[in-house]
């Protein structure tokens, strides 16, 4: 085998072993390092019966301890319910929601919740806000012809 026959290998071998290493360490990067998970599957219900089920019978913020907060929310056809949470600055809130009919998303833009609410699942996610302001949350899943109607915010305040 002649010297550029070598070299030609070298540049295939070698890609093909740093592009999955690189991949992997971005990766553990992103779950360890930086704390960015999936969000959690958190139990079942019956989206024909979710508005008299508990705690979606019940939609809105709660607070369950000193800066701690639990926001449910209802998603339907182009709602969230509620679609405004006020919350102080300096709050941690976790976020519980699923839907009643069909796949749709909610994402509130500046933090890193992200999720997907399927009908029947109840998806929680968790943030802190440590700056006033108001942050849109948004369905990022299209569900239908007034998809661009569903939106809300968390409004912090300083």
């Amino acid at each position: 085998m002649n010297r550029s026959h070598v070299l030609f290998e070298l540049a295939w071998i070698l890609p093909s072993i740093a592009i999955p290493t690189g991949m992997l360490v971005a990766l553990l990067v992103t779950a360890f390092g930086m704390g960015i998970h999936v969000p959690g599957h958190a139990g079942r219900v019956d989206p024909r019966t979710l508005e008299q089920t508990p705690p979606f019978n019940a939609p809105g913020i709660t607070q369950v301890a000193p800066g701690r907060y639990q926001a449910v929310i209802l998603v339907k056809t182009w709602s969230f319910t509620p679609n405004e949470i006020r919350v102080p600055v300096g709050s941690e809130v976790t976020f519980i929601a699923s839907s009643q009919d069909v796949i749709h998303g909610f994402r509130i833009h500046g933090t890193n919740v992200n999720m997907m609410i399927i009908p029947g699942q109840i998806s929680r996610a968790t943030a802190r806000f440590t700056r006033p302001g108001e942050y849109l949350f948004v369905c990022h899943e299209y569900c239908g012809t007034g998809h661009h109607l569903m939106s809300g915010k968390v409004i912090v305040q300083g």
